[in-house]
């Protein structure tokens, strides 16, 4: 017997819709299991999906997730409420296929021997310094690729490649492309610091290892989770051993959506 779980936005309209869906998947005789879910079903946006990843990240082999939209188009999302019935009906009855996309593995290590702490991300990490500009040396498969001086970098998944880091200037990388983007927010390019300056793309058997030259207090988000390190040795970002699984009933072209979500349809 499949079990389900319905992760909601929180609003009115997602709270009734998740209500729905329970009710009928219960009806068609599945199981409502918020522990150990085959699959979940995120009701509201793109923030509801990176919540309900979260929440279950310790079993990403086990779980598929899809995506009911509440608000404007959702990279995540592609079912709509007017669907609601059929996308039940096709999660009873329907054997689905799995779409499995690569999610950036993040390890924040200190100097002062503490245990270190991972972090899965599927949209991305940024490392701002919240004592001014942030200075640390980038390095790449161990050997040191430049010096950086700004505001910070953001380390994005392919999925996650249209969120932060468009808004950086970079690339669109197709999900199903094993690899992390580096970006740089506002770096300091002068006479005497000096960095590439350019959106880089790394491919899933390179590491960017990410070390601090002052000693500062890192803010660290993975993806809407903003957590604070201080004494930081080394923040490791690499393509992680797991993958997020989707559960597509039906096409889900990433290129539409990207059209669809910047571009539009035009006149």
């Amino acid at each position: 017997m499949m079990k389900f779980a319905v992760s909601s936005k929180g609003n009115p309209v997602s709270d009734t819709l998740k209500s729905r869906i329970q009710t009928y998947l219960l009806d068609f005789g599945l199981e409502c299991d918020e522990e150990e879910p085959d699959i979940v079903i995120s009701v509201g946006g793109d923030g509801t999906l990176l919540y309900a990843f979260h929440k279950y990240s310790s079993r990403l082999d086990k779980t598929a997730f899809v995506g009911v939209h509440t608000g404007h188009l959702g990279f995540y999302a592609d079912w709509v409420p007017d669907e609601i019935e059929k996308l039940v009906i096709a999660i009873a009855k329907t054997p689905f296929q799995i779409v499995e996309y690569p999610v950036l593995e993040v390890i924040v290590r200190y100097n002062d021997g503490a245990k270190e702490a991972r972090y899965l991300a599927l949209n991305e990490c940024t490392i701002k310094s919240i004592e001014g500009t942030l200075v640390t040396d980038v390095e790449i498969k161990g050997e040191l690729f430049e010096t950086f001086r700004g505001d910070g970098l953001c380390l994005s998944t392919p999925s996650g490649s249209t969120a932060y880091n468009k808004a950086l200037g970079g690339a669109i990388i197709h999900p199903s492309i094993r690899a992390i983007q580096l970006a740089e927010m506002a770096s300091i390019n002068n006479r005497v610091f000096r960095t590439v300056g350019s959106p880089l793309i790394l491919p899933e058997h390179h590491t960017c290892v990410i070390k601090p030259l002052n000693d500062v207090h890192f803010q660290v988000a993975v993806d809407h989770l903003t957590l604070l390190h201080k004494d930081v040795k080394s923040i490791q970002c690499r393509v992680a051993n797991e993958n997020v699984r989707f559960a597509r009933f039906r096409p889900f072209p990433f290129w539409k959506r990207v059209q669809d979500s910047f571009i539009g349809k035009g006149e």
